[in-house]
């Protein structure tokens, strides 16, 4: 089983993550956000990855060190779940669509990271959540996953539907990259013999 757990303590941020890459898709997530928890819910759901959670943030601020934070942990427990990436699929893509929104999202597990974010959310806020959030999130998934990530909005007016739209292939799209080809499981999926 391809697991991790990282523990990642700031001045601003406790996070307890535990991960596990061959699940079922359960989760237990308290990341101190009602719409942030229902968001990474889904994307565990959707990933068939099991998520535990725990975040005690500086909330009396706002969401952002929260986000952010949880989002490096995510990364990072990715990375570590992954290891050398050996027989992964590696790339991934996805058009979804949730309600009258339209998300397309394409993956590269390259060891590299770089996030292409195309999303215009027509609202400030989902409840108490600052919808500007998103992309930090995801930009610091990135970073510590090593990973290249486009994220582009086809359409869409509702602002839940399109961040929902948007965890779900998120959640799809990693499923997918990070599951095992059967007829590679030896193989790194690079003429460099390494993914970096």
């Amino acid at each position: 089983m391809r697991t991790a757990e990282i523990i990642r303590k700031t001045a601003e941020t406790d996070i307890v993550l535990k991960l596990c890459l061959d699940g079922s898709g359960k989760s237990e997530i308290d990341s101190g956000c009602g719409f942030l928890d229902h968001m990474l819910t889904l994307f565990s759901k959707h990933g068939r990855f099991d998520l535990v959670l725990e975040c005690k943030g500086d909330t009396e601020v706002d969401y952002h060190h929260s986000a952010e934070d949880i989002g490096i942990a995510l990364g990072s427990a990715f990375s570590q779940a992954l290891s050398d990436m050996k027989g992964i699929k590696r790339y991934a893509d996805i058009i979804l669509p949730m309600d009258e929104a339209l998300i397309l999202e394409a993956v590269d597990v390259s060891g590299r990271c770089f996030l292409q974010y195309d999303v215009e959310i027509p609202t400030q806020k989902v409840g108490d959540f600052d919808t500007e959030l998103v992309e930090e999130f995801f930009l610091g998934f990135t970073r510590k996953a090593g990973i290249t990530l486009h994220i582009k909005m086809l359409s869409g007016k509702n602002s839940h539907h399109i961040i929902e739209g948007i965890f779900k292939a998120f959640g799809r799209i990693m499923c997918s990259a990070c599951t095992i080809d059967e007829k590679y499981k030896d193989e790194i999926p690079s003429t460099k013999g390494m993914l970096v």
